[in-house]
């Protein structure tokens, strides 16, 4: 039995509706930016506070920084022939932390001030 491309395997129903169905009105759709006056459900959860600071983060991360620094330094290999750049990725690393820092313990950057 052959198919044609638009034909559907018995008993399969078509999601689409009905060619000759009428198009909803635009009246009877909600305008646009507008919210549903019911809430869904579960949307009246909160957010759990956050103890850790983000300058903690920043002193982990330039901390990381710092030992792959002294790796890259401690072995030669990374460091010779075509990957003699490699030394500057940490030392990239380490400056943008520190200006994270500074940015950071001159009170900018605190969600709670915002």
């Amino acid at each position: 039995m052959a198919h044609d491309a638009g034909t559907q395997a018995a008993g399969a129903a078509d999601p689409r509706p009905p060619a000759d169905a009428p198009l909803p009105s635009r009246e009877s759709a909600p305008p646009v930016g507008e919210r549903p006056a019911a809430e869904p459900p579960g949307t009246d959860i909160e957010a759990p506070e956050v103890t850790l600071r983000t300058i903690r983060v920043v002193h982990w991360g330039i901390g990381l920084w710092v030992l792959a620094l002294v790796a890259v330094l401690a072995v030669p290999v990374l460091r010779e022939g075509e990957r003699d750049w490699w030394v500057w990725i940490p030392v990239a690393g380490i400056a943008l932390g520190v200006i994270g820092h500074v940015y950071l313990a001159r009170g900018r950057g605190n969600a709670a001030d915002a």
